[in-house]
């Protein structure tokens, strides 16, 4: 129950951050047309491809309490990020905003920008217009962003393990509940899991009509 607990809190925790973070990046990477973009592109879409080990890794090197962020966070707030529950959220949110992301981005290439000029033509502010017009647009590919950031950061194991450890009731999550169940109590391992793949086969049902509706972009 722990592991269920911290693994809902956590997962939660990371979406809503993916969501923060993530829209105004998926704008950036669909309106500008800056040379950096790209780069950019390249390097939060990163996760996708990226073993999850060495994403933790690199949270590790950026977020440790000798990392390149870590060391002035630690001096000004006294605070670290590693082997914490909010470690844990840091993880998941690293391995899981891609997928929204890269849904928003494509759901804001698709969206008629007509509309959006017509706002601003009518005297709309751009954040206004942004509010009122494109993010009604993209609420259906937000909300199917969102489901998959958060099934995605309550199935996070490897940048979980690496940056946070598995702490029980601090950063076991309920996969590394199963992973040290296997080695002591097989049964829980099993009901474990079974939960998790209720949880999975009931986001993929949810998502079915969206993902094969005609004219969809991901």
């Amino acid at each position: 129950m722990d592991a269920l607990r911290l693994s809902l809190i956590c997962a939660t925790g990371a979406t809503v951050i993916s969501v923060l973070l993530g829209v105004p990046l998926a704008w950036v990477l669909a309106r500008s047309s800056a040379r950096g973009i790209p780069l950019l592109r390249a390097v939060v879409t990163l996760p996708l491809v990226l073993p999850p080990v060495v994403g933790g890794v690199a949270l590790l090197l950026a977020f440790g309490r000798l990392g390149i962020v870590g060391r002035w966070l630690e001096a000004w707030t006294g605070a670290t990020l590693p082997f914490t529950t909010l470690g844990v959220v840091v993880a998941e949110t690293f391995v899981a905003m891609p997928f929204l992301v890269v849904t928003v981005e494509g759901a804001l290439r698709s969206a008629d920008q007509g509309l959006e000029e017509a706002a601003t033509t009518l005297g709309s502010r751009p954040f206004a217009t942004f509010g009122r017009v494109t993010l009604p647009l993209v609420m259906p590919s937000l909300a199917a962003g969102g489901v998959l950031s958060w099934a995605r950061a309550l199935g996070e194991f490897g940048a979980t393990i690496t940056f946070a450890g598995n702490l029980p009731g601090v950063t076991q999550t309920m996969p590394l509940a199963v992973y040290r169940a296997f080695e002591t109590d097989p049964p829980a391992a099993v009901a474990l899991s079974l939960v998790l793949l209720a949880v999975s086969v009931t986001v993929l049902v949810l998502l079915r009509d969206r993902w094969l509706r005609p004219g969809t972009t991901w």
